[in-house]
């Protein structure tokens, strides 16, 4: 089992534990939580993680949808971490809340693993 800040790390986590973590960078910067993950059920894997930000209350909220290859997990903290500049963050393609975008286009999922300076996971 791995360390974790002199710990022992879990090897799996439930999504409702992760569900509502607050998302950092390496700066310490709030990213966000996370609103929730997305399975693909062909791969049996996590497609991505769903990114809430910006906003008040979570009203104005912005999601983002993030390959869940960028997150790390700080289970010490609670929380997940995000290599990302949060300028670069704040441009990068969103949805709303009524309009989440099909993983089932490979195009799209293609932009968003690129976005991010990942290779998509089904090539």
């Amino acid at each position: 089992m791995a360390q974790v800040y002199g710990t022992m790390a879990r090897r799996v986590l439930s999504a409702s534990t992760i569900k509502g973590d607050s998302v950092v960078n390496h700066q310490g910067d709030d990213l966000g939580n996370i609103e929730d993950l997305m399975i693909d059920l062909e791969r049996g894997r996590i497609a991505y993680a769903v990114l809430s930000f910006g906003g008040f209350l979570g009203l104005g909220d912005k999601l983002f949808a993030i390959p869940w290859e960028a997150m790390t997990v700080d289970q010490a903290n609670k929380r997940l971490m995000l290599n990302i500049d949060k300028d670069l963050l704040k441009r990068a393609p969103g949805f709303d809340k009524d309009n989440w975008p099909d993983m089932a286009d490979p195009a799209w999922g293609a932009e968003l693993y690129t976005y991010y300076g990942y290779r998509p996971y089904w090539e």
